[in-house]
């Protein structure tokens, strides 16, 4: 786009009705492991391949219930791109460089659904390298070692999007990874970096086997002696944000580590799209207002002494980002905990002094979008244990695993409190307070067996209030 107008006004033509005059809260991502793919085509206004059979015949779609897509008259942010200030500290104002493109009428949401097959799973397991037969778990598939867990090992949630997971060596790893690539290496392992055609000729019959063949690869994040690709799907024409598949290649070219998503999305409704100018309005007004700095999301003190909710005085301080690029895309967001890639802008943002990143704005048009209400309020925990924040769940019959992030040499379990239509999960941590311990974090899981099957009721983290995507 150009970059020839030195005001940074955000100027476009709209091809379509205006706005309803609610303002909806703008839905940001954080910037994942790889670029984002930048679609050469994706602003030029055609919409081929976008709309649901339902639009294309002149129906209405449904509302379109966003976990977190805020509330017409609160408006939340979700956080900020790693290198960006904190905007709980201070507020953003995102500055396109030059004139922002339109998109398309519309664009369809895309879903996954159904349950993982072993076949599924037999496919993805031999272009790794394993063999045998998968073996039901509870709520997911696992092929490989037993034994110490040294060995190799593919796991694959059962329900949809089939989330999985591999690791060549069992034991180690480091947290010291982007989000969507795996962290496990070879102990000790040493070497140089292979190169990234090396690397994603090792990673290409995976990728097959995993519905990515043909997904964007980006082969330049090293870590340690391994090199991930990354690759971000193209659905539907449109590229995606936050359904990447992250291979990691050791230093002998094998695959070392991956994750990803293993069941194929399909069309869902389509739905009228704003343009990319009306989406960063959006997520401007998204941001925290400025004014004295004040609260915060814990009882505890601040460092100098202040109380949560007393204000300090000073000013929140205001910083432009410029908005390099805006391309429209698909990107990851949830509805009753399920998620699916909803019509997004993609921006290519970059802070004054800062390394450039990516956030995304919900496309649709604001009319369409409603709330997912969470039943009833948190409850919290407290004394001498710590409730976890739940990340994700998956569940088979009446047993329910729920992942989150927890320390090494601490105890965790989780519990459920049911009702008609909601399953509040808490997994408390219990701390060994005479025990040394190194700091290091782990995504863990435990399950919790129901009093009957999830049967489409909602996961609620009883910590939070939170909805709880499915994995």
């Amino acid at each position: 786009m150009s970059t020839e107008r030195p005001d940074n006004d955000v100027t476009t033509t709209r091809r379509r009705s205006p706005l309803v005059a609610a303002s909806v809260a703008a839905a940001v991502l954080l910037a994942g492991g790889g670029g984002a793919y930048w679609a050469a085509t994706a602003a030029d206004g055609g919409d081929d391949g976008t709309r649901s059979t339902a639009a294309d015949g002149g129906s209405t779609p449904p509302p379109l219930a966003l976990d977190d897509a805020g509330t017409p008259t609160a408006p939340s942010r979700e956080g900020i791109a790693p290198g960006e200030p904190d905007p709980h500290g201070g507020r953003l104002v995102y500055r396109a460089s030059g004139k922002l493109p339109d998109g398309p009428e519309k664009a369809a949401v895309q879903r996954a659904g159904g349950t993982v097959t072993a076949a599924e799973v037999t496919r993805l397991a031999k272009a790794l390298g394993l063999s045998g037969t998968p073996q039901s778990e509870a709520t997911s598939w696992k092929v490989g070692s037993d034994g110490d867990g040294s060995g190799p090992v593919l796991r694959v949630n059962k329900q949809a999007p089939g989330s999985w997971t591999f690791t060549r060596y069992g034991s180690g790893g480091t947290d010291n990874c982007k989000k969507g690539a795996v962290c496990s290496v070879a102990p000790g392992g040493s070497g140089q970096p292979v190169d990234e055609k090396t690397a994603k000729a090792a990673a290409a019959p995976v990728l097959k086997a995993a519905g990515q063949g043909g997904a964007s690869l980006d082969a330049g994040q090293v870590m340690g002696s391994a090199r991930v690709v990354n690759a971000d799907p193209v659905v539907d024409g449109l590229p995606t944000y936050g359904w990447a598949t992250g291979i990691q290649v050791g230093p002998d070219g094998q695959v070392a580590g991956g994750a990803g998503k293993l069941k194929a999305l399909e069309k869902g409704d389509a739905y009228p799209v704003i343009g990319a100018a009306e989406a960063l309005e959006r997520l401007n007004a998204a941001q925290p207002p400025a004014g004295e700095i004040g609260g915060c999301a814990s009882p505890a003190p601040l460092s100098d002494g202040v109380g949560c909710g007393a204000k300090t005085g000073a000013e929140r301080p205001s910083t432009t980002v410029t908005v390099e690029k805006a391309v429209f895309g698909l990107a990851v967001h949830t509805t009753g905990g399920e998620q699916l890639l909803v019509p997004s802008w993609i921006f290519s943002v970059k802070p004054a002094g800062g390394v450039g990143d990516t956030v995304t704005q919900v496309a649709v048009d604001p009319q369409y979008l409603k709330p997912e209400p969470v039943p009833g309020e948190s409850t919290g925990g407290g004394g001498t244990t710590k409730d976890r924040a739940v990340q994700s769940y998956s569940a088979d019959g009446r047993t329910l695993a729920v992942t989150f992030w927890g320390g090494v040499c601490s105890t965790y379990t989780a519990a459920a409190r049911e009702d008609e239509n909601t399953v509040r999960v808490t997994v408390t941590e219990k701390k060994d307070p005479g025990k040394v311990c190194v700091m290091i974090a782990k995504e863990l899981t435990r399950t919790v067996t129901l009093e009957r099957p999830l049967d489409g009721r909602k996961v609620v983290d009883e910590a939070s209030g939170s909805v709880v995507p499915r994995a």
